[in-house]
C-alpha cells in the first residue's frame, strides 16, 4: 500500500512537471527591421526585449531581428509594435514619424514607406504609358518606347510583336 502511494505521488508530480514544461513553448522568429548602425542594434534589441522577447539579435548587415519568446508571454506582433514605437520600421509596422524623427541622425535610415512609395510610383509610371500610338491591331510596334516594356504593353492590352 505504501509503495502504491509513493508510485501514485511520483506519477502526479511527474505529470505536473511535464505540463509546466509544455506550457513554456519557446518560439523563434525572424523579423525584417530597417536601421543602420550599432546604436540602432541596441535600441531595436532593447525594444524587442521590453515586449517580452527572451533574446533578441539584430544584424546590421541583413537587417533581420531574430527573437525568441515564450508564446504565452508575448507575440511576434507585440514585438514588432514595440520596435516600431522605438522608431524603427518593421516588416508589418511603420514607425510613427515622431518616433523616427527622435532617432540620432546616424540612425535615420531610408524609410520603408519611402521605398514602397518609390516602387509604386515606378510601377504606375511603367503601366501608365500611352501605347495608343504604338499598338496596331492589338500588337506593339517595335520602334516605340512603350513597347520595349512587355508588362506595360500587356497592361494596355497589346501583345508584344
Amino acid at each position: 500500500m505504501k509503495s502504491q502511494f509513493k508510485f501514485f505521488s511520483l506519477t502526479i508530480v511527474l505529470f505536473f512537471s511535464l505540463s509546466a514544461i509544455a506550457q513554456k513553448k519557446v518560439t523563434t522568429d525572424s523579423i525584417k527591421v530597417w536601421g543602420n548602425c550599432g546604436m540602432c542594434k541596441k535600441t531595436i534589441e532593447t525594444a524587442a526585449k521590453s515586449a517580452g522577447a527572451d533574446s533578441a539579435n539584430w544584424s546590421t548587415e541583413t537587417h533581420m531581428l531574430t527573437v525568441s519568446y515564450k508564446s504565452k508571454k508575448s507575440k511576434n506582433q507585440d514585438i514588432q509594435k514595440a520596435v516600431a514605437a522605438a522608431g524603427y520600421d518593421t516588416q508589418d509596422f511603420t514607425a510613427p514619424d515622431d518616433a523616427y524623427n527622435k532617432l540620432h541622425s546616424c540612425c535615420q535610415y531610408d524609410r520603408k514607406a519611402d521605398t514602397v512609395a518609390t516602387d509604386n510610383a515606378q510601377l504606375k509610371s511603367a503601366t501608365s504609358m500611352d501605347c495608343s500610338d504604338c499598338c496596331k491591331d492589338g500588337k506593339c510596334t517595335k520602334d516605340k518606347e512603350c513597347c520595349k516594356d512587355e508588362a506595360a504593353c500587356k497592361a494596355k492590352g497589346c501583345a508584344k510583336s
